[in-house]
């Protein structure tokens, strides 16, 4: 009757973690937020759960794989979608030309001092050229929407991040989750 036991012991743990691998695989991914190119939205060291279904809408929070660094993820804000236009002008997000408000960034403007500006001023025709002190992004060249298959992202502590504006365009499918949760610490769980 021992031995029974034990295969039914054996048999429970080889589903369950059948069960894990498959819903860590295809379901969701916990992520663990580093640096503060996210602030005030998620902060550092905050533990996540980025969703690995869905399409992905404007103003998103994803996570994706760093373009220039090894074993790093990155976690961004979709602001361009596939054919969009994107530019800033007087701390003014406009979208297809239209004025976006972006509620998230309210704590940030509400410290800034009269005429400081939270993201300066850019097109993709600046960021082919070189933004704000950064190398020039060959991928801007010659572009005037974001292409088909291509996200333009943006952090939003925007005065730190390393984002569109520097790296460039993100591939939709190097996507690794869409972030919907905070789960850790406990004073800021829940959705976002």
């Amino acid at each position: 009757m021992k031995l029974i036991e034990f295969l039914k012991f054996i048999l429970y743990l080889i589903v369950l973690v059948v069960v894990l691998v498959i819903v860590r695989t295809y379901v969701f991914s916990p992520v663990i937020v580093k640096g503060d190119s996210m602030d005030p939205t998620l902060e550092n060291n905050e533990r996540v759960i980025a969703l690995k279904f869905g399409e992905i809408q404007r103003f998103d929070i994803v996570t994706f794989p760093a373009p220039t660094e090894a074993d790093t993820n990155y976690i961004k804000r979709v602001i361009g979608l596939p054919g969009d236009t994107v530019s800033m002008s007087g701390d003014v997000l406009y979208i297809n030309g239209e004025a976006i408000e972006e509620p998230y960034l309210d704590e940030y403007k509400s410290e800034l001092s009269e005429g400081e500006v939270l993201t300066w001023d850019f097109t993709f025709e600046t960021l082919a050229q070189g933004y704000h002190g950064n190398p020039p992004v060959s991928q801007f060249t010659g572009v005037t929407t974001v292409p088909e298959g291509k996200l333009f992202v943006l952090g939003d502590n925007r005065r730190i991040s390393k984002d569109s504006r520097i790296i460039g365009f993100i591939d939709e499918d190097q996507i690794i989750g869409n972030v919907k949760y905070v789960f850790w610490p406990f004073d800021r769980f829940g959705s976002i």
